[in-house]
């Protein structure tokens, strides 16, 4: 065992603005599944997004027996520089010191978060799928075996946690997903679940993806701001903190499509944030240009249907189309993924296929989130 590898790891991004934007004395648990094992764990921690800085009171990580239960016998602190706290600045992250924790392949084990004093709630991602449940609790639950059912409930906000290092054998290693919502939801676990499903898997899938994300925009109103930040800002530092990765998925930039109406609908999305195909392309290459010069082998997406979406549009349609025929044939990843021909309708290519659709012409239904990760799986490898 002598190399760090990500197994398991989600964004940074800006939390929704609520009224309600502090927490105070509440444990956060999040159960993860392990695609390979180790002998010893570090836990990433990110308050990329936050403005002021944010204090962890304590931290454990134990082996999972359910979703809200853990084995308390094998339970550790984390530590970081020695101590069970630690705060981290605003636009911050911090790495836990390396804790001497047995994983097993194909394992889960949780991590539980206490927030003693009143913190702010704004680093964090929304995500969805069948590996991507959370829990809060009311009082220092870190300690505790089971998550009191009175004083707890779900979520699917991962706040502060962004990564689970393993120390383990060499020819394990992670695969990066990048992206916005449609990233964020289904299809990274689907794919995560087929490659552990392979007896042979040595593969991690860490989804870097937040919802309402562009290539080329970011927004700065309270309005919008939790659709997250450009590419520009973010990729580097995204792709940068996933240990032992060599492959990255990059399937972005329907939004930069669909979201410019012009300020007589919206005053905050005005139609000159709109791309020309050149221009997506460009950012599309900044992608690829920084992720090969990290070493990573990059595989390319391609644009989903949007027919029927409530800003579908024939001058967006085009635009799709001529972006994904350059991803298809010039954008120089190293390979393309065309999500778009498995998913479209042979009679409206337009469209999505029956029964790929969730209902709002733009997100794919749990069926073509699975097509998507057979896809992905059959690039990867193991």
């Amino acid at each position: 065992m002598s190399k760090w590898v990500t197994v398991w790891g989600n964004a940074t991004s800006v939390a929704d603005r609520r009224p309600e934007n502090y927490a105070k004395n509440l444990t956060l648990r999040y159960p993860v599944k392990c695609a390979f094992g180790g002998n010893c764990v570090r836990l990433h921690f990110s308050n990329f997004c936050g403005t002021e800085p944010v204090t962890l009171s304590q931290v454990t990580v134990a082996p999972a027996v359910s979703d809200r239960e853990i084995n308390l016998k094998d339970a550790c602190l984390v530590t970081f520089g020695g101590s069970e706290s630690v705060t981290i600045g605003a636009g911050g992250e911090v790495f836990s010191d390396e804790i001497p924790f047995r994983v097993k392949p194909r394992g889960s084990v949780s991590v539980s978060i206490y927030l003693k004093d009143f913190t702010l709630m704004r680093s964090a991602v929304v995500i969805t799928g069948p590996l991507s449940k959370g829990f809060y609790s009311v009082g220092n639950q870190t300690l505790s075996s089971v998550l009191p059912l009175e004083q707890t409930r779900t979520t699917q906000t991962f706040y502060f946690l962004t990564g689970l290092d393993v120390l383990t054998e060499d020819d394990n290693r992670a695969v990066i997903l990048y992206g916005d919502s449609i990233t964020a939801q289904s299809w990274a676990d689907y794919l995560a679940i087929k490659c552990m499903d392979d007896p042979y898997n040595k593969t991690s899938v860490i989804r870097r993806a937040a919802s309402g994300t562009r290539v080329l925009r970011e927004y700065s109103c309270l309005t919008y701001e939790s659709y997250g930040l450009c590419g520009k800002n973010r990729f580097l530092r995204e792709i940068s903190t996933v240990s032992g990765a060599d492959t990255v998925i990059i399937q972005q930039g329907i939004n930069d499509i669909i979201h410019p109406v012009g300020t007589d609908v919206n005053p905050f999305r005005p139609m000159s944030d709109l791309p020309t195909c050149e221009e997506l392309q460009k950012g599309f290459e900044y992608y690829i240009k920084t992720a090969k010069a990290r070493g990573l082998r990059t595989l390319a997406g391609t644009l989903l249907p949007i027919y029927g979406w409530r800003t579908y549009a024939p001058f967006r349609e085009e635009l799709k189309n001529a972006f994904n025929g350059w991803l298809r044939e010039e954008c120089g990843a190293d390979g393309c993924i065309d999500f778009d021909r498995a998913l479209r309708s042979d009679k409206n290519p337009a469209a999505f296929a029956d029964g790929f659709d969730s209902g709002d012409h733009l997100h794919p239904s749990e069926a073509a989130y699975k097509k998507m990760a057979e896809l992905a799986f059959e690039y990867i490898g193991l």
